[in-house]
């Protein structure tokens, strides 16, 4: 049963008044009601009936309601609510006086008093039976039925008169008994004026909290803080839907009750943060930070933020895409480019021409020449420079998918496409320069349908109807003989005619040998710095290899000379000295270029290469052994190559 005192609904709310529950047997809410109309005004009071069980889950509504700041309550009720509840309660306790005062009214009804008190007896009743000249026998319970048992025995002993707690006080009623409350309104005033105290310090705290909360309302991320009692002050939503419970049924419980694999008492005890740990729970992989909450250099709480392991996989995910998307944006220019060949400079200059205007190129070439390189430069110096640059290999991709990639497609529009649909390259591309290399390799369906967007600037999505206008500027690259592949029907003939509007050739490396050096040169020396070793000067280092360098063919072009300068600079980085390297162990690391010890040596532009011989010998004070060690060729080979660019007679020393 419920009793609220009657009070203006509105003005306590808006005045802010503290709001008590006093949670009470019939018996003391009848005795305290000339205590509870003094406190009308300045606080908010529900009285309630309840007892044991009954009052634990009256108390557990009206928190998750949040209709109270504290609660009022006296003996056994006191002591459910205590350990039932995280929330404060305020005892109405029984003191000595009060007890005084209860036999001493009992004294005038008759010689034989019973006492029954919840909890323990009380020793200082045998001193204050002597001096009433009264008979006190007493009993203490902890249940209903141990007050019922200790009441019966009294009953049955004759006594009359009982006093004791308000259970008791109705027992005895119920018997036809005289039953004796033994509580003063001066501990019930007491009561009250502590709960006000503790209404106070709560609502103080729940302002805060309401400010944390606020604040965690809006992560994304799972939040909970706990004050240093390790009970729950603040929940934000994700939290609350983790934990499986609205905030009211969270906030003042135990963390540690709630979820043990959550706990944060060895956060409060050692002060430690804890960050990055990996957690599993609720059948989920989280990332874990635990974090003490310190107010002037004291612990007062600690904060616990789960991060979802899969949103931090795909944020991952989404920045190296991020990052390979700025990675294949045009980040080279032609001042970048490396080379001073006579072949290669014609290139050059024939692409700084070609990005003056705003026509659709075409870059032949050998695989490995450079003609994405090529593509970015043009594009930089071009209108378009600054605008999106989007590369894609034409062979890297399956049909069906190359077509969906290029041109996008609507919701629907097949089985697995993503909702709300996607932009196609094309249109990623716009105002900007769409790079489709190796173009040779597309599918012949997919040629009608580019030749179609060159001709048109329009595009339209697979599922879809309506075409998308796009300004794109196209530049297309094949190392394949397109001409042979037409006249093969591999490749539509008015498809090539529109990408060949400009042609740029790009040479092999083999027709600009005048560069080899230069770029070994400058892949070694970048392959050094991005693994720290920058010690060796590479252009000294490979002085002894460059005869090697020059003789090789470069099938592969300038993409084989890096993926070869890498493995040179990883064999160099062992040394500290240019006079520490031995050549002959490249060999096994390098085996292509020592595949033909008896190659004649290479002239670049005229210039035999015996200079690099020259030069070492020279600096090894003509030591021809030590020069064929560092060149990583035999005596015999070395003496070979010198007798036949010098036209020596005498024969090898032995």
């Amino acid at each position: 049963m419920e009793r609220q005192l009657p009070a203006d609904p509105a003005s306590p709310a808006r005045r802010g008044l503290p709001r008590l529950c006093f949670l009470s047997y019939r018996q003391i809410r009848e005795f305290a009601l000339p205590v509870v109309a003094e406190y009308v005004g300045r606080a908010e009071i529900e009285v309630v009936d309840g007892t044991f069980g009954d009052a634990l889950a009256i108390a557990r509504d009206r928190l998750e309601r949040g209709l109270v700041d504290a609660f009022v309550s006296a003996g056994s009720n006191a002591s459910i609510l205590r350990a039932g509840l995280e929330a404060p309660v305020a005892t109405i306790q029984l003191g000595g006086f009060d007890l005084m005062q209860a036999l001493i009214k009992a004294r005038r009804i008759a010689k034989r008093v019973g006492v029954v008190m919840y909890g323990q007896t009380i020793p200082e009743l045998d001193e204050v039976k002597d001096l009433l000249n009264i008979e006190v026998s007493q009993y203490a319970y902890r249940t209903p039925d141990d007050a019922r048992q200790r009441f019966e025995s009294l009953r049955r002993e004759g006594f009359d008169v009982i006093v004791g707690s308000s259970l008791v006080v109705e027992l005895a009623q119920q018997a036809g008994l005289h039953g004796l409350l033994a509580y003063s309104l001066a501990s019930v005033r007491k009561g009250f004026e502590d709960a006000m105290e503790l209404a106070r310090v709560a609502r103080l705290e729940a302002g805060r909290y309401e400010q944390l909360n606020g604040v965690l309302h809006n992560l994304q991320e799972a939040v909970l803080a706990v004050d240093r009692d390790n009970r729950i002050i603040a929940v934000n939503p994700p939290m609350q839907l983790l934990l499986g419970h609205a905030p009211a049924r969270l906030l003042g419980r135990s963390l540690e009750v709630m979820q043990p694999e959550l706990s944060l008492r060895a956060t409060l005890d050692q002060g430690l943060e804890e960050r990055a740990l990996v957690q599993r729970f609720a059948q989920r992989d989280w990332v874990v930070n635990r974090t003490p909450i310190r107010e002037h250099g004291e612990i007062v709480g600690a904060a616990l933020t789960l991060y979802d392991a899969r949103a931090i996989q795909e944020a991952d995910t989404s920045l190296r895409m991020q990052h390979g998307r700025r990675q294949s944006a045009a980040r080279h220019r032609f001042a970048s480019l490396v080379g001073h060949s006579p072949a290669f400079a014609r290139a050059v200059q024939t692409a700084q021409r070609f990005a003056r205007n705003d026509l659709t190129v075409l870059i032949a070439g050998e695989s490995g020449v450079g003609k994405e390189l090529f593509a970015q430069s043009i594009h930089n110096e071009s209108t378009r420079a600054g605008r999106p640059f989007v590369a894609v290999n034409c062979a890297a991709f399956p049909e069906a998918l190359l077509e969906s990639e290029l041109f996008g497609y609507e919701e629907g529009a097949f089985t697995g496409s993503r909702r709300g649909g996607k932009r196609g390259l094309f249109e990623t591309a716009h105002t900007g320069t769409l790079f489709l290399d190796e173009i040779g390799d597309m599918p012949l369906h997919l040629q009608t349908r580019l030749l179609r967007v060159l001709q048109e600037r329009e595009i339209t999505r697979l599922g879809a109807t309506a075409p998308i206008p796009v300004d794109v500027r196209v530049i297309a690259a094949t190392h394949q003989p397109l001409q042979q592949m037409i006249a093969e029907r591999r490749f539509r003939q008015d498809l090539y005619y529109r990408i060949n509007t400009l042609r740029l050739v790009l040479p092999p490396l083999r027709e600009r040998r005048e560069d080899v050096a230069l770029l070994a040169q400058v892949l070694v020396e970048r392959c050094l710095q991005r693994q720290g070793h920058g010690v060796l000067d590479a252009r000294r280092a490979l002085a002894p290899l460059m005869p090697r360098l020059l003789a090789y063919g470069w099938p592969g072009n300038v993409r084989e000379l890096e993926n070869v300068g890498e493995r040179i600079a990883v064999f160099l980085m062992q040394f500290e000295r240019v006079e520490e390297i031995r050549w002959e162990e490249l060999r096994h690391e390098c085996p292509e270029l020592f595949a033909d010890e008896n190659a004649a040596p290479v002239e670049v532009s005229g210039v035999p290469a015996k200079s690099q011989w020259r030069e070492l010998l020279v600096a090894n004070g003509g030591n021809r052994q030590q020069t064929a060690r560092q060149l990583g060729v035999s005596r015999s080979t070395l003496w070979r190559w010198v007798r036949e660019m010098e036209g020596a007679t005498d024969e090898p020393p032995a």
